[in-house]
């Protein structure tokens, strides 16, 4: 499969993170970073989504308003990738945002490196908040999630996106939405409760 050359400025950067459920257990893998791009890709003019790594993040210090160039592999399964490509190489600074970071919320500085989210922990985030509210800031995060049904039977397995959200506690946009709701074996359902949300988080005071 050839790589997609592409080109344009970032609209959003936010940490690419997957998440594997069963029942009331879940686990998360760092995968690095997702930009949201306004540019070109390929032959067409559009927004899209590219992952990169926590090295290249760490090189570059990628952030809104930057316009950057980089070929990328389409991903394998979009089940388990919350961007359209990876793999990416080549990857070039072309410019640097001119303009000043306007007050949070939502927050568009240089995202943190990936053990920072991992210590700050998440709170559920509603779906309709994150696509008006969240979706620019680098404290959204949009997970791919795979759910193993029966752990006695682990290829059966289900899909879907979830969203949270790993900034201030006190963030005026914040809406939690619906407790999410888990298939286990034999017909069963685990609801996540409210605390599970709290304990995640409750190392950090109100505006951390």
């Amino acid at each position: 499969m050839n790589k997609v050359v592409w080109s344009g400025k970032i609209i959003s950067v936010q940490p690419r993170i997957r998440l594997m459920r069963s029942f009331d257990e879940l686990s998360h893998s760092y995968l690095g970073y997702c930009l949201l791009i306004e540019g070109t890709l390929g032959d067409e003019h559009r927004e899209f989504s590219i992952g990169v790594g926590q090295v290249a993040h760490e090189k570059h210090q990628f952030e809104i308003g930057m316009v950057i160039s980089g070929e990328s592999l389409p991903v394998v399964d979009e089940r388990q990738e919350p961007v359209e490509y990876y793999k990416t190489s080549k990857l070039k600074i072309l410019s640097h945002p001119d303009a000043e970071v306007e007050a949070p919320p939502p927050w568009h500085s240089v995202p943190p490196d990936l053990p920072t989210y991992r210590a700050r922990g998440h709170r559920r985030l509603a779906a309709a908040t994150y696509e008006k509210r969240c979706k620019s800031c680098i404290w959204g995060c949009r997970m791919p999630v795979t759910i193993i049904v029966d752990h006695w039977n682990p290829d059966v397995k289900r899909y879907r996106f979830e969203t949270f959200c790993y900034g201030p506690k006190s963030c005026s946009f914040y809406k939690p939405g619906p407790n999410r709701r888990v298939a286990g074996r034999r017909g069963m359902v685990w609801e996540e409760p409210d605390w599970v949300d709290e304990d995640a988080t409750a190392h950090r005071e109100s505006d951390e």
